[in-house]
């Protein structure tokens, strides 16, 4: 009888300790599914930072570009007003002389 009773209590120790187990396994089981859909998530959002960089890239291409040709431009309005200007002074200065030997 004392030997039976060891036997039922050594087999109630068993199925405890391989439900807790089983536990323990569902417990660890969920968590994987868990890291899969947050590594899932962490890859979407990689692949749209991607994209967005390329975009962000692209962008700023034809920013540089538009600014390079509007400070050539510039560069090209103050040397027409640089020889518009010289072109004046140069005018007067032939004038001037002109005038005086006129005078003379």
């Amino acid at each position: 009888l004392i030997g039976q009773e060891n036997g039922k209590n050594r087999l109630r120790q068993a199925q405890e300790d391989a439900e807790e187990v089983k536990g323990i396994m569902l417990e660890n089981m969920n968590k994987a599914e868990e890291r899969t859909g947050k590594l899932g998530e962490l890859e979407d959002r990689a692949d749209e930072l991607l994209t967005k960089t390329k975009a962000f890239e692209k962008t700023t291409n034809q920013v540089k570009q538009k600014k390079r040709w509007e400070n050539k431009k510039m560069k090209l309005v103050f040397i027409g007003i640089g020889v518009i200007v010289a072109l004046i002074i140069l005018g007067l200065i032939i004038f001037a002389i002109v005038d005086s030997t006129r005078a003379h």
